[in-house]
């Protein structure tokens, strides 16, 4: 029987992303704040449909706006992890990337009572350690990696890649990874100073179900992911957008889950885990 699962997964940044960069005027930290009046939006939608998703949320934002991620966590949704500042990994030492990993379960434990089973970095890019930090921390999975659209696989550690030899892969982890797409992301195609930013709400809502309906099309089984971030998405006209794209989805056989829930998913379809190491 074919299975082919939706995550709903948003990234509850608000101000995180401007501060981290050092843009604290007014007018940025209002883009942020925006977040509140789009997560009342979105999770009012989300009742609608009955459907849980997977909120990535940095400490900095459960801290600064503890009614807004108290409400997500009260409805039922998955919190992960998404730093503690909304720095990349590979900005940071290691001694910093591990403090906000710790920094950052520590505001989610305080939130939900238990620490998260999911990480996905800011600005999706891992640095050397942080495969091996996600396991030391005891992580279930990643969602930061980009090896596959449809199917999880297994996490690498140790890649070795220089200019003038060939990829040395490194060996398969413990770490499931629930891969993303930038084209499946809200951020690039909407937000102002984005490149390529504004366009067409419903020209992009087109382009994500048309993947949902390849992966339908190809594949018996398989999760695809949407990253959305609820100051971009909550507008009014792309919440009319996501709307009718669930409609479409379901109506296609879209099995909505949290995160952790295709996680548990592909455990029992790939009871040994699958590899994209160098196929």
């Amino acid at each position: 029987m074919a299975q082919h699962f939706v995550c709903l997964t948003f990234d509850l940044d608000n101000a995180s992303p401007t501060i981290a960069h050092g843009a604290t005027t007014p007018t940025l930290i209002s883009r942020g704040d925006f977040g509140m009046v789009a997560t009342e939006r979105l999770l009012a939608l989300l009742e609608q449909f009955a459907i849980r998703g997977t909120w990535f949320i940095p400490g900095h934002t459960i801290e600064s706006y503890p009614a807004s991620v108290k409400a997500v966590h009260d409805a039922g949704h998955e919190i992960g992890h998404h730093g503690w500042t909304h720095r990349a990994p590979a900005s940071l030492s290691r001694e910093d990337e591990e403090r906000e990993l710790a920094r950052g379960n520590e505001a989610i434990r305080k939130l939900t009572g238990r620490t998260a089973r999911g990480y996905r970095s800011p600005a999706w890019d891992l640095s050397p350690h942080s495969i091996e930090l996600l396991l030391q921390h005891g992580f279930l999975y990643d969602s930061s990696l980009m090896g596959h659209d449809y199917l999880p696989y297994q996490a690498r550690d140790g890649d070795v890649a220089e200019l003038e030899a060939p990829l040395v892969f490194g060996p398969d982890t413990s770490l499931i990874e629930m891969p993303i797409s930038w084209s499946l992301d809200d951020y690039p195609v909407f937000e102002f100073g984005a490149h390529g930013g504004l366009k067409s709400a419903e020209l992009v809502g087109r382009n994500w179900f048309g993947d949902f309906r390849y992966m339908a099309d190809h594949y018996d089984w398989g999760v695809i992911t949407y990253t959305f971030h609820p100051h971009v998405i909550g507008r009014g006209h792309r919440l009319i957008m996501l709307e009718g794209l669930i409609e479409k989805l379901k109506a296609a056989g879209a099995i909505f889950v949290t995160m952790e829930e295709a996680v548990g998913a592909y455990q029992t379809r790939y009871p040994e885990g699958r590899s994209e190491r160098g196929r």
